[in-house]
Protein backbone atom coordinates (compact mmCIF):
# COMPACT_ATOMS: atom_id res chain seq x y z
CA UNK A 1 0.00 0.00 0.00
CA UNK A 2 1.21 3.53 -0.79
CA UNK A 3 1.11 6.35 1.40
CA UNK A 4 1.86 10.05 0.95
CA UNK A 5 2.51 12.17 3.96
CA UNK A 6 2.32 16.04 3.62
CA UNK A 7 3.29 18.94 5.82
CA UNK A 8 4.02 22.54 5.36
CA UNK A 9 7.14 24.05 7.20
CA UNK A 10 8.90 26.63 7.90
CA UNK A 11 11.78 27.30 5.57
CA UNK A 12 15.36 26.92 6.92
CA UNK A 13 17.39 28.63 4.35
CA UNK A 14 15.40 32.22 5.09
CA UNK A 15 14.14 31.04 8.74
CA UNK A 16 10.95 31.49 7.45
CA UNK A 17 11.58 35.39 6.42
CA UNK A 18 11.48 34.86 2.77
CA UNK A 19 14.82 36.91 2.40
CA UNK A 20 17.90 35.21 2.16
CA UNK A 21 20.94 36.92 3.19
CA UNK A 22 24.43 35.06 2.49
CA UNK A 23 27.93 36.49 2.28
CA UNK A 24 27.35 37.76 -1.19
CA UNK A 25 24.53 39.81 0.13
CA UNK A 26 26.51 42.69 1.96
CA UNK A 27 25.49 45.37 4.53
CA UNK A 28 21.28 45.54 4.95
CA UNK A 29 20.40 43.92 0.85
CA UNK A 30 18.62 40.74 0.91
CA UNK A 31 17.45 38.61 -1.97
CA UNK A 32 14.03 36.42 -2.18
CA UNK A 33 14.76 33.01 -0.72
CA UNK A 34 15.15 30.94 -3.86
CA UNK A 35 14.13 27.65 -1.71
CA UNK A 36 10.91 29.18 -0.75
CA UNK A 37 9.83 31.86 -3.66
CA UNK A 38 9.78 34.26 -0.51
CA UNK A 39 6.97 32.68 0.92
CA UNK A 40 8.35 31.37 4.03
CA UNK A 41 7.31 28.19 3.92
CA UNK A 42 8.02 24.98 2.11
CA UNK A 43 6.19 21.66 1.90
CA UNK A 44 7.68 18.82 3.05
CA UNK A 45 6.38 15.74 1.21
CA UNK A 46 7.21 11.82 1.92
CA UNK A 47 5.84 8.79 -0.14
CA UNK A 48 6.34 5.21 0.87
CA UNK A 49 5.42 1.69 0.50
CA UNK A 50 4.62 -0.41 2.87
CA UNK A 51 7.64 -3.07 3.47
CA UNK A 52 6.22 -6.74 2.87
CA UNK A 53 10.08 -8.64 2.16
CA UNK A 54 13.11 -7.85 0.06
CA UNK A 55 12.29 -7.23 -3.53
CA UNK A 56 14.13 -9.82 -5.64
CA UNK A 57 16.90 -8.22 -8.71
CA UNK A 58 17.39 -9.92 -11.70
CA UNK A 59 19.83 -8.12 -12.86
CA UNK A 60 22.43 -8.55 -10.34
CA UNK A 61 25.17 -11.67 -10.30
CA UNK A 62 27.25 -10.69 -7.73
CA UNK A 63 27.25 -9.00 -4.66
CA UNK A 64 29.85 -7.15 -3.17
CA UNK A 65 29.96 -6.11 0.81
CA UNK A 66 31.13 -2.58 0.01
CA UNK A 67 32.94 -0.42 -2.64
CA UNK A 68 35.90 1.31 -1.90
CA UNK A 69 35.33 3.51 -5.23
CA UNK A 70 36.69 0.77 -7.45
CA UNK A 71 35.29 0.10 -10.55
CA UNK A 72 34.16 -3.26 -10.33
CA UNK A 73 32.15 -5.87 -12.64
CA UNK A 74 30.70 -9.27 -13.30
CA UNK A 75 33.95 -10.58 -14.49
CA UNK A 76 36.66 -8.57 -12.48
CA UNK A 77 37.92 -11.01 -9.72
CA UNK A 78 36.98 -8.42 -7.03
CA UNK A 79 35.34 -10.83 -3.94
CA UNK A 80 32.02 -10.89 -3.27
CA UNK A 81 29.40 -13.28 -3.43
CA UNK A 82 26.47 -15.10 -5.76
CA UNK A 83 23.57 -12.75 -5.73
CA UNK A 84 21.35 -15.76 -4.91
CA UNK A 85 23.28 -16.73 -1.55
CA UNK A 86 23.19 -13.17 -0.71
CA UNK A 87 19.61 -13.04 -1.50
CA UNK A 88 18.69 -16.08 0.70
CA UNK A 89 21.05 -14.79 3.64
CA UNK A 90 24.00 -16.25 3.03
CA UNK A 91 27.11 -14.64 5.28
CA UNK A 92 29.94 -13.39 3.52
CA UNK A 93 32.21 -15.84 2.55
CA UNK A 94 35.83 -15.89 4.21
CA UNK A 95 38.13 -14.08 1.67
CA UNK A 96 35.41 -12.51 -0.30
CA UNK A 97 36.86 -9.01 0.32
CA UNK A 98 38.63 -6.81 -2.29
CA UNK A 99 41.84 -8.04 -1.92
CA UNK A 100 43.35 -7.74 -4.98
CA UNK A 101 42.70 -4.10 -5.15
CA UNK A 102 42.64 -2.64 -1.11
CA UNK A 103 44.34 -3.21 1.58
CA UNK A 104 42.01 -3.95 5.42
CA UNK A 105 41.98 -0.49 6.29
CA UNK A 106 40.47 0.74 2.86
CA UNK A 107 38.26 -2.68 3.02
CA UNK A 108 37.37 -1.53 6.57
CA UNK A 109 36.93 2.25 6.19
CA UNK A 110 34.29 1.37 3.26
CA UNK A 111 32.74 -1.28 5.06
CA UNK A 112 32.15 0.51 8.05
CA UNK A 113 33.30 -2.25 10.36
CA UNK A 114 35.93 -4.63 11.22
CA UNK A 115 38.74 -1.46 11.61
CA UNK A 116 41.72 -2.53 11.96
CA UNK A 117 43.68 -0.19 14.46
CA UNK A 118 47.24 -0.55 13.36
CA UNK A 119 50.66 1.54 13.68
CA UNK A 120 51.62 0.84 10.60
CA UNK A 121 48.95 1.95 8.80
CA UNK A 122 49.21 5.37 10.49
CA UNK A 123 53.02 5.69 10.10
CA UNK A 124 52.92 4.29 6.12
CA UNK A 125 49.36 6.46 5.18
CA UNK A 126 50.65 9.28 2.85
CA UNK A 127 47.19 10.57 1.91
CA UNK A 128 45.68 7.57 0.08
CA UNK A 129 45.91 3.97 1.21
CA UNK A 130 47.34 3.19 -2.11
CA UNK A 131 49.76 5.69 -1.05
CA UNK A 132 50.74 3.91 1.74
CA UNK A 133 54.72 2.29 1.89
CA UNK A 134 52.78 -1.12 2.59
CA UNK A 135 50.09 -1.27 -0.26
CA UNK A 136 52.42 -3.32 -2.26
CA UNK A 137 53.01 -5.52 0.02
CA UNK A 138 49.31 -5.60 1.02
CA UNK A 139 49.05 -9.97 0.88
CA UNK A 140 51.11 -9.93 4.39
CA UNK A 141 48.35 -7.36 5.77
CA UNK A 142 45.34 -9.06 4.71
CA UNK A 143 47.46 -12.22 5.94
CA UNK A 144 47.15 -10.25 9.46
CA UNK A 145 43.64 -9.33 9.75
CA UNK A 146 42.77 -12.48 8.71
CA UNK A 147 44.46 -13.70 11.82
CA UNK A 148 43.05 -11.16 14.19
CA UNK A 149 39.94 -11.47 13.07
CA UNK A 150 39.62 -15.15 13.87
CA UNK A 151 40.83 -14.61 17.27
CA UNK A 152 37.86 -11.69 17.66
CA UNK A 153 35.77 -14.69 16.46
CA UNK A 154 36.24 -16.86 18.53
Amino acid sequence: MKHIWKQEVRCKECKGTGIYKGFAEIGSVGVVCNQCSGTGKVELKIEWEDFESRVERNDITRVAECNPGIGIDENLKFGGMPYEDWFSGKPFPAKSENRNYTCPAWWCQASGKLKSEWNECRQNLRGTFSGCRLFQTKYFCWQRWDIERKKKVR
